[in-house]
């Protein structure tokens, strides 16, 4: 048996023990280089990747070799860039290993606005196919709206209806909501699933006026199994808008017809809504997504780049979600700079350009602020509160940071209270040494230098000085 036979029988085994996404990022280019006696050389066209297979799934490779060949009793990891050529007479084309089945599973857009799922070709309108509850990262703060969604999809027009979910920006309302969508059609074939937004169905109800088609209108919306409208916000003080989605949930719900919402508030904090419809809103299911908490947005990144088949230092990702702590949407656009940045410059993702990307966006932040009229004094941070702040941070006290001792721990804290002072309040470095106990102008542009060098490679000081930002209100 040659060891191109002999490395797809195992990749064969070990695929049904690996998820379909991972399985295809980490053993794709893969293959046997050598075998030497009762060892066999497996070669990987990436350090990362080598590592990455090596650390996580070595003893189901080896107890999948010892099935094909129980000779074989070591295994060995090595790189070997070339794997990446087509030429390759080593590497396995991972198309021989997935069954049709594998295939059959795997979603395809064919256009812009239909999307074809699985082997019984179900489509929908609108409906984004990447947006399923399968691939939905669940976290503590997003839980409740995950669980209701998968309730309504197995149960569509049962106890959880109205389903009403608010949240910030980029937490994942539309996501869930097009899951609940894509999920019905896969459940009940025959169903009529309609998604929009609050924007397009006023502007529909415009149309429909202008072109004397109201009742097509009506039959059109009041006659489908589930209907999920996004943004309801959108219909704010548009009284016709509203008066005809009220008669539209009317007829839904009467009929026990699925009614999915969205909004950036709960139903009682809309502005410009008749109390009659907010009174419907919150007559089902209200739940709320919060901001996701570090291990999630992690699981997010980690989950995105397996989806994109980009490998990823675990550092860099952790990199990334504890200083992104805003939406999901701004998480992954930092992700997607590092991806673009990387794959145009032909280089390898790093903290470094991370903290560059970083960077560059907090100053964007601090122009929009520093020239923001009237703000509030309370805002107005001073150099005696950064310097506590940083104290307090590294557990020495203020007299250390503007005293004489050198020792490295406190110099450290005292470069960062500097870089602070210098980067956040915009001081002159002469202000700056002054108040540092005399410190000559020279010794803080040297210390604000040095921690902005370090930033661009040092994880765990953008960890630190984030930290202290966050907790100043920067």
């Amino acid at each position: 048996m040659s060891n191109k036979d002999v490395w797809k029988k195992v990749l064969v085994r070990i695929k049904p023990t690996i998820k379909l996404p991972l399985f295809k990022t980490w053993f794709t280019d893969t293959g046997i280089i050598d075998r030497n006696s009762n060892t066999i050389i497996v070669g990987f066209p990436t350090p990362f990747a080598k590592k990455w297979v090596q650390d996580r799934y070595h003893l189901k490779i080896k107890q999948a070799v010892q099935e094909v060949d129980p000779t074989i009793q070591d295994i060995e990891y090595q790189v070997h860039s070339s794997l990446t050529s087509k030429s390759s007479v080593h590497k396995v084309v991972l198309d021989s290993v997935l069954s049709e089945e594998d295939e059959k599973c795997v979603r395809k857009v064919r256009n812009r606005n239909e999307v074809y799922i699985g082997k019984k070709g179900l489509k929908s309108k609108k409906l984004n196919v990447r947006h399923t509850l399968e691939n939905f990262v669940v976290g503590k703060d997003n839980k409740l709206a995950h669980a209701a969604c998968l309730a309504v999809s197995s149960m569509p027009g049962g106890i959880y209806n109205p389903l009403y979910v608010f949240s910030g920006v980029g937490l994942g309302k539309t996501h869930l909501l097009q899951a609940v969508g894509l999920d019905i059609l896969k459940s009940h074939p025959g169903s009529r699933v309609i998604y929009m937004t609050a924007e397009q169905f006023t502007n529909e109800i415009i149309e429909a006026i202008g072109k004397r088609k109201t009742k097509e209108f009506k039959d059109k919306y009041r006659t489908v199994d589930c209907f999920i409208l996004d943004d309801i916000q959108f219909l704010e003080n548009k009284d016709m808008s509203q008066m005809e989605f009220f008669h539209t949930f009317n007829d839904l719900y009467d009929n026990n017809k699925q009614i999915v919402l969205s909004s950036d508030n709960p139903p009682k904090d809309l502005k410009g809504f008749k109390d009659r419809l907010k009174g419907r809103f919150g007559m089902g299911t209200v739940v709320e997504i919060l901001p996701p908490d570090y291990e999630t947005r992690l699981a997010i990144l980690k989950q995105r780049s397996q989806e994109l088949q980009v490998i990823i230092d675990p550092e860099v990702l952790e990199c990334i979600a504890f200083n992104i702590e805003s939406n999901v949407r701004d998480l992954l656009g930092v992700l997607m700079q590092v991806i673009s940045q990387t794959t145009l410059n032909d280089t390898v993702p790093t903290i470094e350009l991370v903290a560059d990307i970083l960077s560059s966006q907090h100053r964007i932040h601090q122009i929009h602020k520093n020239n923001a009229p009237n703000a509030p004094v309370d805002q107005i941070k001073s150099i005696n509160q950064i310097i506590e702040t940083v104290a307090n941070y590294f557990h020495v006290t203020k007299d250390d940071l503007i005293g004489p001792v050198r020792k490295k721990n406190i110099m450290i804290a005292r470069q960062i209270s500097m870089y602070i002072v210098r980067y956040e309040l915009d001081h002159s470095y002469e202000k700056i040494g002054e108040y540092f106990g005399g410190r000559n102008h020279t010794t803080v542009l040297h210390a604000y230098n040095l921690i902005e060098s370090r930033l661009k490679t040092d994880h765990r000081l953008i960890r630190d000085i984030t930290a202290i930002k966050r907790e100043m209100g920067f």
